[in-house]
This record gives C-alpha cells, structure tokens and sequence, in this order.
C-alpha cells in the first residue's frame, strides 16, 4: 500500500491543522492505522494511532487532548485533527499501517510515504 499524507503548513500557536492521508489500495482498512512525526535533528516519533474498526485510538502523551485521529474507511483515508498547536508540535508529519495493531512498536509499522511539513510559529 502507497501512502500520501497532506495537509501541513505554516500555523501560529494555538491554531488548528487537519492532516489527511490517503492510501492507494483498499486493503489499508484492515490494518492499524497510525501518525508519527519527525522534527529536525529528532528521531521519529509516535504521534497517534487507530484501530482497524476505529473503536479504539491511541495518543502519544505529548498530543494527548489536543489531536483527534479518526479514519474514513470508504475513502482509504485517515486523517489527524491538531488543535491548540504548539511550536514544539513542529515537524514532517507521516502517516503509516501496522497489521500488529494500534500500540504497536515503531519497527512494525511501514510503509511510510511522503510527510507533510507542519510549521508552528510562537
């Protein structure tokens, strides 16, 4: 499955980005469905992630009760609600799958595609 994650830009603090990703084949709905992100000179990092049915979600303490994910199966997509963004939430935002499931370890999550560049000014 191929993976294009949109959405980024140039936000202040406190505004709000919706991150989308689409997948390129229908088979992503049976997967785990997951956001990580990378800031400069960072390794990469959870972010959140969603169950195959959506019923359950998963956030990194560090988003927790600022991003919302939830996944449109019909449409291939998941997407990444941020809200009252901060300038430590800047980095290249990907998306990816895991068949292991929501909280699994980064190694099982793959492929990745192309990030999305999210810019939070103070």
């Amino acid at each position: 499955v191929q993976l294009q994650a949109s959405g980024g830009g140039l936000v202040q603090a406190g505004n709000s980005l919706k991150l989308s990703c689409a997948a390129s084949e229908s088979t992503f709905i049976n997967y785990a469905k997951g956001w990580f992100r990378q800031a400069p000179g960072k390794e990469r990092e959870f972010v959140a992630s969603t169950s195959a049915s959506g019923v359950s979600t998963y956030y990194a303490d560090s988003v927790k009760g600022r991003f919302t994910i939830s996944r449109d199966n019909a449409k291939n997509a998941v997407y990444l609600q941020m809200d009252n963004l901060k300038p430590e939430d800047t980095a290249v935002y990907y998306c990816s799958v895991s068949r292991r499931g929501l909280r699994s370890p980064p190694d099982y999550w793959g492929p990745w595609g192309q990030g999305t560049l999210v810019t939070v000014s103070s």
